[in-house]
């Protein structure tokens, strides 16, 4: 038997929270287990329907949770369509250090160093995921937005959108993009005059 309630907590580090079910009563435990593969992570606030069942000590907890729409919300579109804008803003990123360092705007070593802390910012949100789905200590927020604010944000882009992590929780959404940016406006100031001079002067001091 299937009921209906609302996420009235959620802590998303710990990867676990509370819902309220629809015909009162206490709250009901709720792990980011219960939900199934390819659905988004909660942010708090949904309204889901779960099933009855109890943990290895006969405590209630909710199973088989699915969202039936956000509080609040319309329903978004998740067609390809709707996923493919991100992706291609990380390639033309990429695309555009390879073309100014073509052009000698930039030195080799730039795109090099955005490419490889892309990647390892895509491995930290693949592992994270992974430890929220597992019940194991996660990666704090504040490193994934170091990762991004210092190049790695094509990365995280590609992540949120083909591991679906991530990319749902508005708080955090809006540091992300705020270190997206701080980085491309500190690119921009490479590209100028002073900005180039600096920089190859920190090259050369290497």
């Amino acid at each position: 038997m299937r009921f209906q309630g609302r996420i009235t907590q959620w802590k998303d580090e710990q990867g676990f929270g509370f819902i309220t079910p629809n015909s009162g009563g206490e709250r009901l435990f709720l792990h980011i287990r219960a939900f199934s593969r390819g659905q988004p992570r909660p942010g708090g606030d949904e309204i889901v329907t779960y099933e009855m069942a109890r943990d290895d000590k006969g405590r209630p907890r909710a199973a088989a949770v699915q969202f039936v729409r956000p509080a609040g919300q319309k329903r978004t579109a998740t067609g390809p369509g709707s996923q493919r804008w991100p992706l291609a803003l990380a390639a033309l990123f990429l695309g555009f250090l390879v073309v100014s360092t073509l052009a000698g705007k930039l030195p080799p070593i730039l795109p090099v160093f955005y490419g490889g802390i892309s990647v390892v910012a895509f491995v930290a949100y693949a592992l994270d995921k992974s430890a929220a789905r597992n019940g194991r200590w996660r990666t704090q927020e504040n490193t994934l937005h170091l990762l991004a604010l210092a190049g790695g944000w094509p990365g995280a882009l590609v992540a949120q959108q083909k591991l679906r992590h991530k990319s749902a929780k508005p708080s955090f959404l809006v540091v992300f993009w705020a270190t997206v940016l701080l980085n491309c406006g500190a690119l921009a100031w490479l590209l100028t005059p002073a900005g180039g001079q600096t920089l190859h002067r920190l090259l050369a001091s290497i």
